[in-house]
């Protein structure tokens, strides 16, 4: 009998446990704050252009080359 109990209860358990972080995040975590605090000091990151990548040669090129290379 109690072996049925615990495969029964999980859905609730995970449930209340759900729930329980829910309620801990609402009302014990800090809330931000609604202004910003300060400007950033610096300008933000801006990536440099990816280099071009060479292409890539076509497979049905290479394979006529091996086969002509034969």
């Amino acid at each position: 009998m109690y072996a049925l109990i615990v495969p029964a209860s999980t859905p609730f358990v995970l449930l209340a446990t759900v729930m329980g972080l829910s309620w801990w995040e609402d009302h014990v975590l800090p809330t931000p704050s609604a202004e910003p605090l300060e400007a950033p000091a610096e300008a933000p990151f801006v990536p440099a252009t990816p280099a071009q990548l060479a292409e890539i040669p076509r497979v049905d090129t290479v394979l006529t080359r091996e086969v002509v290379g034969r």
